[in-house]
């Protein structure tokens, strides 16, 4: 907007009064990207395009039975199931920079629109991610009677979540943990996932007995806030909000073996525009996801 005039007073903004293009773009900030952090992404080389599979050995159960002298053995052949990780996503992008902007800009505006890209890329992947976990979370590690071996710690359900104050966080977050040691799930790799709103609530409970420490630089782009209990904290935004009574979040935690994810760029390029005289400029990223032990993850349905 240029500046105001008087009435009748007439307007030489852009005629003599040159108009100034700034050198620096307005900064810019994005959600964290967390999957990453809190999944197993051992078989992300193993792709190359979408649509591929990835067939994940698992380890069987081996049945102990009893032995009395001089009685024949049972003989068992163990059973080890295949788990398909389908690389069945896809996201893309297709920018055109025309030549004319080009010239007019001291910017570099294809370096700038393709960071864009890579950060809006990681952003959407998140949110596909988290908004399907909670569904193949083991039926015992969720809802308003948790616990494999308790079954009375009360996790949430639809038209009843729980609605967490600081002054509950804190014991909420120690019966996600109790729900994974009663499933055996090693204590070094678990991970919380939370919502800004639930990181408040938390930072101003009383902690001195949780176990709560923070970074000693600031967070990373991950997310990452500090631990509490044995679990890893991050904070998202992207965690799933559902339309239910109150309004309630998702808040996931557990330990990376519960939730596979595979993601490759697997196209990158630029070329002529046929239509106009510019450069276009676009990618390709592929993935997958899959939740391949269930009895490792744990879902806390809450509201503020």
């Amino acid at each position: 907007m240029a500046y105001p005039l008087a009435a009748g007073m007439p307007n030489y903004s852009g005629t003599f009064i040159p108009t100034i293009w700034a050198g620096k773009l307005l900064e810019k900030f994005y959600d964290a990207s967390v999957v990453p952090q809190i999944s197993n992404t051992d078989y992300e080389g193993l792709i190359s395009a979408q649509g591929d599979t990835v067939n994940i050995r698992t380890v069987p159960n081996v049945t102990i039975r009893n032995y009395s002298a001089g009685q024949p053995l049972q003989v068992e052949r163990p059973d080890s199931p295949m788990v398909t990780l389908n690389i069945d996503q896809g996201r893309y992008f297709n920018l055109v920079l025309d030549d004319v902007m080009e010239i007019q800009s001291d910017i570099n505006l294809m370096n700038t629109w393709s960071s864009d890209a890579s950060e809006q890329l990681k952003i959407n992947i998140d949110t596909y991610v988290l908004a399907n976990v909670a569904v193949d979370v083991a039926a015992v590690n969720k809802g308003a009677t948790a616990g494999r071996l308790s079954a009375n710690l009360n996790l949430g359900a639809t038209g009843a979540a729980v609605q967490l104050t600081k002054a509950n966080i804190i014991d909420k977050l120690l019966e996600m943990g109790q729900v994974l040691d009663e499933q055996n799930v090693p204590e070094t790799g678990r991970w919380v996932v939370m919502p800004a709103w639930a990181i408040r609530l938390l930072k101003s409970s009383d902690i001195k007995d949780a176990s709560l420490t923070g970074d000693g630089a600031s967070p990373l782009r991950n997310g990452r806030v500090g631990m509490i209990d044995r679990f890893t904290l991050y904070s998202s935004n992207l965690l799933p909000r559902y339309v239910d009574t109150n309004n309630p979040f998702d808040i996931i935690a557990g330990h990376k073996v519960g939730l596979t994810f595979a993601t490759q760029i697997t196209k990158t390029e630029t070329l002529r525009s046929e239509s106009t005289f510019g450069t276009l400029m676009r990618g390709l990223q592929v993935f997958g996801m899959k939740v391949v032990k269930g009895d490792s993850l744990v879902r806390l349905y809450a509201y503020a």
